[in-house]
């Protein structure tokens, strides 16, 4: 793995080391965790205080897939309303979905603090902003469930919502007082350290190459040699490989990129002055955010086109900004790169049992940062004793979504279109 080029600029920028460590060959634990990401090093951290064993492995660096790449948005809840929730999963688990997720952002706020984990965390929400007239309408719906549930989400007129992002171009917007914002991937290196500190073994540069069941548990295979385990935990989310066949079918991946300026000192003062991060209602979504250096981190989905200096993203990156911000005038980007997200059908996410003494947790349908501490601490509880019934949602079988690859593709062609068309 060449550590010479940056994931992205949290990889840069996060005051949190990069761990390391080396496989213990031949040895035993209560659990081996495929994945050195928000999952992975939940899971790992929950577990060993419990009292668990635990061994995670990363076959790149810690934070290498989507929680190194993310946006660093803590979103509480998921993508859907609240109706649609409770209608997908039921009177027994919705309720249950709801107030867990939406106390999410809660959990990881909490863990930073008891933690100490230095990741620029600022907790004066985000703010989900209307592209569009239809747009307005249906957050005003979503704010209407989410009040009824006596949830701190407070709607945004126009000109509220121009005061608090600097710009006009947005037709109002939703303020959820839950959220906040981190360096993702220093959150991921202070989990790390954390699970360390608990006892748990971190291994960076293994690649989990096969699984074996046995009459004892699991025997994991790596390139480096063997370990085995009671249970097995695939934390890899929308970076799953071939490890268990057929598992990358179960959800749609899509891309997302971001830009980084610069910092930008006082020419960004106005933006952003409380530093809650934005997304938009536009059918192919965008985001934008600062940094605590003051470096805007603009994005939407679709794949990295080109670099941080050229090409079709940093065209589109550059107009979107002049467009929101006309005074602002050209900037210089100093990072660029893209991720994946996983999309499920009906964008819930999953707990799936594989096999006996074998779970995943996966898509996530873009909110990784508390969808993965939330999991990672449920599947320790599962692990301890705890009832699946008791679980935030249930557990369930994966199956294969067949539409998938074509959608993939449709998908990567109509995100590249937007940056042609909104780049000119």
């Amino acid at each position: 793995m060449d550590r010479t080029l940056p994931i992205s600029i949290w990889d840069t920028t996060a005051e949190e080391i990069d761990l390391q460590g080396r496989l213990p060959v031949g040895e035993s634990f209560d659990v081996v965790i495929v994945g050195g990401g928000f999952t992975g090093l939940s899971t790992a951290l929950h577990c060993a205080e419990a009292g668990l064993s635990a061994c995670v492995l990363e076959a790149g660096q810690i934070g290498f897939g989507g929680s190194g790449r993310n946006v660093g948005l803590v979103n509480a809840g998921i993508w859907l309303p609240p109706k649609q929730v409770r209608a997908k999963l039921g009177e027994n688990y919705g309720p249950r979905f709801l107030k867990r997720f939406g106390d999410g952002p809660a959990t990881v706020f909490d863990l930073i603090e008891k933690h100490q984990i230095r990741c620029e965390a600022a907790r004066e929400g985000t703010i989900h902003a209307a592209h569009a007239p239809s747009g307005l309408r249906d957050l005003e719906a979503r704010c209407q469930e989410w009040n009824a549930l006596g949830e701190p989400v407070e709607l945004l007129s126009r000109s509220d919502v121009a005061a608090k992002t600097g710009t006009h171009m947005f037709h109002g917007g939703l303020w959820d007082h839950r959220a906040g914002t981190i360096n993702p991937m220093a959150y991921c290196r202070g989990l790390a350290r954390a699970a360390k500190a608990a006892g748990a073994r971190i291994c960076t540069g293994v690649k989990a190459e096969t699984l074996r069941k046995d009459r004892s548990g699991w025997s994991v295979q790596t390139g480096e040699g063997s370990l085995s385990a009671a249970t097995v935990v695939l934390g890899t989310n929308a970076y799953t490989d071939a490890l268990w066949p057929g598992l990358a079918k179960t959800y749609t991946a899509i891309h997302y990129f971001q830009l980084a300026t610069e910092p930008l000192g006082d020419k960004a003062d106005a933006i952003l002055p409380q530093r809650q991060g934005i997304w938009d209602t536009a059918p192919i979504m965008s985001s934008l955010r600062k940094d605590r250096e003051g470096r805007l981190v603009i994005g939407s989905m679709g794949k990295l086109i080109g670099t941080k200096s050229n090409g079709l993203s940093h065209r589109w990156a550059q107009k979107r900004l002049s467009r929101m911000f006309p005074d602002l005038g050209r900037v210089r980007f100093e990072e660029a790169w893209h991720g994946k997200i996983a999309m499920t059908p009906d964008h819930i996410p999953r707990i799936h049992v594989l096999a006996d003494g074998l779970y995943t947790p996966i898509g996530y349908n873009g909110r990784g940062i508390t969808t993965g501490t939330i999991f990672g601490e449920a599947i320790a509880g599962l692990l301890k004793g705890m009832k699946q019934e008791d679980l935030p949602l249930p557990v369930t079988e994966p199956a294969a979504v067949a539409s998938a690859p074509l959608m993939a593709r449709f998908y990567n062609i109509a995100f590249s279109a937007n940056q042609f068309i909104k780049g000119f």
